[in-house]
């Protein structure tokens, strides 16, 4: 029985949420901020795994569209989706005929091995030797050859015009095999499951007219923005002159072609960040206790 002047409303209990945010201001600093360390290491690393992915341009291939020490995000979502699609600029993995462009040696001790993996956790390592990024002009069944009357690559008979290439391989010579210097070259029927890919910078591109076709199962991803310097960015987008290049007269579809899925404009956001929006609930539940059975919030 309470005694005489005491008051019979019991004082009200503590909210979960308060107790919760109690007990994370009373964790000390260095031992909370080894976890938000790992937290923020663990989701960089799923999203270069899986996700998105940036990647730095060792040689002048690219140029003008990419320059050297320029750092690019690659979309790895895309072609799980569909197939590239000429215009396009991919990264890939070369063949054991592609020659290596990047030629700076690695880190040989530990230490400098995982510090080269945390640069390319970010973007600013050096990229592997057999990564390349060029620019899709072939797909499978296509005829490409250069060049027309204009001087032109033309890609089942259609000319393209390339306002990207500014710095473009002599016309007066001769194609020889294994050597990119030359503009001409071809007709060449483009095999089942790989793609004809070139540089922009035709002079000095080394590239399908030298190394050969590029299997599409190799591509990494699409590259799509500039982020890297501030002053060069941009968005790597397709040129128009690529949507009149008429169909293959005889179309070879590639092995393990994945279905095409159409997805409406600004669905690749939703795309990217659905795994976050899927896992914040689980996060945000994993640093609070469970909430006390029976209760319910006050609305």
């Amino acid at each position: 029985m309470p005694k005489r002047g005491q008051s019979r409303h019991r004082m009200p209990e503590e909210s979960w949420h308060r107790r919760a945010m109690r007990r994370r201001k009373e964790l000390p600093l260095w031992q909370e901020l080894p976890l938000l360390l790992i937290l923020a290491f663990g989701l960089a690393f799923v999203i270069r795994a899986f996700l998105l992915q940036a990647f730095y341009i060792p040689s002048g291939s690219m140029e003008n569209t990419l320059l050297i020490g320029d750092r690019v995000l690659v979309n790895k979502v895309v072609y799980d989706v569909r197939d590239p699609h000429r215009g396009e600029v991919v990264v890939f993995r070369g063949t054991d005929n592609w020659a290596p462009e990047n030629q700076t040696p690695g880190p040989t001790t530990a230490l400098g091995r995982l510090g080269g993996e945390f640069a390319s956790l970010v973007g600013a390592g050096q990229p592997g030797e057999r990564d390349f990024i060029k620019r899709v002009i072939g797909l499978p069944g296509d005829t490409v050859q250069c060049c027309d009357a204009l001087g032109r690559v033309t890609v089942n008979g259609h000319g393209l015009d390339e306002p990207y290439v500014t710095d473009n391989s002599p016309l007066d010579e001769d194609a020889t095999p294994n050597r990119c210097g030359p503009r001409k070259f071809g007709p060449i029927v483009v095999a089942p499951g790989n793609m004809w890919v070139m540089g922009d910078h035709r002079a000095v591109s080394q590239d399908s007219r030298c190394q050969g076709q590029v299997p599409i199962r190799n591509v990494i991803g699409k590259a799509f923005v500039v982020v890297w310097p501030h002053s060069q960015w941009s968005t790597l987008g397709t040129p128009p002159t690529f949507d009149h290049v008429p169909a293959p007269a005889r179309a070879l579809p590639a092995p393990g072609t994945v279905t095409p899925v159409r997805v409406p404009a600004g669905g690749w956001n939703i795309v990217l960040l659905a795994p976050f929006m899927a896992c914040r609930p689980l996060w945000a539940r994993s640093r609070l206790p469970a909430r006390p059975r029976g209760r319910r919030l006050a609305p």
